[in-house]
């Protein structure tokens, strides 16, 4: 693929999660160049959905839209919160899909959690931190467990009106979307995920992956990129 055919390509904007960073899209960016397709992460401050909202609406401004937007768990309310023209497709990657009037929090404790998911309770401040324990045994269970302890160190936390907040609309209601459903996923139920992606008519993707495949199964999550980018181009 041509420099020139990238430049004309629809845009790809990714929304990081809780406890995370634009960082944590590294290797599906990297995956996603090697295929031609430029990607931008959004920086989002975790410190409320309209904060959160208005912060990928920046990086919208500056890459173009209508765009392809890719959230990943939190960051699905994220995605579905941007007003609708300028949302070309969504991608869910094992994403958080609440519908108008619904929470975050609705959508997370909607099934009974895993096993291994971790008690989440915010501190004095509102903040959310994910223990430290949680990201070898529930948000990243397949990588190696140098990378958890680096995953705990960096993490960022998110204020808990972040998911107490009812959204509007969704984007998901009028645009095609895709779904990463991952089957192993120990923070968000498989019951959970299917049930938001057959509500949204998502095209579903069902891989055997932990929560985090943009850190363990990258080449899987920009191969459904992927599919999104050229459907949407094709419909052009």
């Amino acid at each position: 693929m041509s420099t020139n055919e990238t430049a004309h390509m629809t845009p790809v904007v990714l929304a990081h999660g809780a406890w995370a960073d634009g960082s944590s899209w590294s290797r599906v960016i990297r995956s996603l160049r090697e295929h031609g397709v430029k990607a931008t992460a959004a920086p989002l401050p975790l410190t409320s959905l309209a904060d959160d909202v208005t912060a990928l609406d920046r990086t919208l401004e500056r890459v173009g839209t209508p765009a392809l937007l890719v959230g990943h768990a939190y960051a699905g309310a994220v995605i579905g919160s941007v007003a609708p023209e300028k949302v070309s497709g969504l991608v869910h990657v094992a994403a958080l899909a609440p519908d108008e009037g619904e929470t975050v929090a609705d959508v997370f404790y909607r099934e009974p959690p895993h096993p291994e998911a971790p008690d989440l309770e915010p501190d004095g401040d509102g903040l959310v931190w994910l223990p430290e324990a949680a990201f070898g045994k529930a948000s990243a269970q397949d990588a190696p467990p140098e990378e958890h302890a680096v995953l705990a160190a960096v993490q960022r936390p998110i204020a808990i009106g972040s998911i107490t907040t009812a959204v509007g609309a969704p984007a998901w209601r009028t645009r095609p979307s895709w779904y990463f459903l991952a089957e192993r996923d120990r923070m968000i139920p498989r019951a959970a995920q299917r049930f938001m992606a057959d509500r949204m008519r998502a095209s579903a993707r069902s891989l055997d992956t932990d929560h985090a495949p943009l850190l363990t199964a990258a080449e899987l999550v920009s191969d459904l990129i992927l599919e999104a980018v050229h459907e949407i181009e094709a419909g052009r």
